[in-house]
């Protein structure tokens, strides 16, 4: 998006992540190169750390700074004097009515939530639907979507990993369900994209932004049941949110309560 409006970009990833990062932006610079642009339309430094962040920041030809991370970076940003684009955690529900189609939504959640392994913020990290249509919507998640049903014993290994010591496993961050599922010893099928549970919404992997195709299913008496558990679940982020369903009026009311940034219906 910086680039499409005409500005080139300086990054300074997350050390974690330079390899890929510097590979992308080789390749954003070779496409620049093969359609007569300029070269270094984005770049970065090798070593990325606090220091070369803080200099990106003050550095008098940089105008606008964009960051995604945790309050502080935010902060930082928001702070730093110039014009500033800042996203912090998010916990985005995707909720389920009765007036949708129930198997599309299906298909497009397990879509957005494995799509990178469920590491961008905005993507679905858990699902609230009313209670009518919860097994038809498990049903598709199951047999069409590549999910795997985990049991309560499943859950908890889960929970134990993803969580260890009550905090974010850092090595299962970004993994795909397959490699989680092999953390608990399981060998699941070649083809299993997302793991799927229904919980309450205090279950451990659904109150915490896990970014892991791990989605908890949470059932709601009703849609307004639902939206003030989805509400819950968003924990005040006013970040993302989603939505399937057909009828307005509850669209209307499900964005007027959780009131993020992004509602993608």
């Amino acid at each position: 998006g910086m680039l499409a409006g005409g500005n080139t970009v300086v990054f300074n990833p997350h050390p974690a992540a330079i390899k890929t990062s510097i590979y992308a932006i080789n390749l954003l610079n070779e496409a620049s190169l093969e359609s007569g642009g300029p070269d270094n339309i984005a770049v970065t430094v090798e070593k990325p750390t606090l220091e070369t962040s803080n200099v990106m920041m003050k550095h008098k030809d940089i105008p606008l700074i964009a960051a995604t991370g945790g309050p502080g970076v935010v902060t930082a940003v928001l702070s730093s004097g110039k014009r500033g684009i800042g996203a912090g955690a998010g916990n985005p529900p995707a909720l389920v009515d009765e007036t949708a189609d129930i198997r599309k939504a299906a298909t497009d959640i397990v879509n957005g939530c494995t799509f990178d392994n469920n590491l961008p913020c905005i993507a679905e990290k858990e699902i609230v639907a009313v209670s009518s249509i919860v097994d038809e919507l498990m049903h598709y998640l199951v047999t069409e979507n590549d999910c795997y049903l985990a049991s309560k014993e499943e859950q908890d290994k889960l929970t134990e990993v993803a969580l260890a010591g009550g905090k974010l496993n850092r090595k299962c961050v970004g993994r795909d369900a397959r490699t989680l599922l092999s953390m608990i010893g399981v060998n699941a099928p070649a083809n299993i994209r997302c793991i799927v549970f229904e919980g309450p919404k205090e279950h451990p992997l659904i109150t915490t932004e896990l970014m892991m195709p791990i989605l908890g299913v949470v059932r709601a008496r009703d849609f307004d049941d639902a939206v003030e558990q989805a509400v819950w679940l968003e924990h005040g982020n006013r970040h993302s949110a989603h939505i399937h369903s057909k009828n307005i009026d509850n669209i209307t009311k499900y964005a007027k309560a959780i009131d993020t940034a992004i509602l993608v219906k």
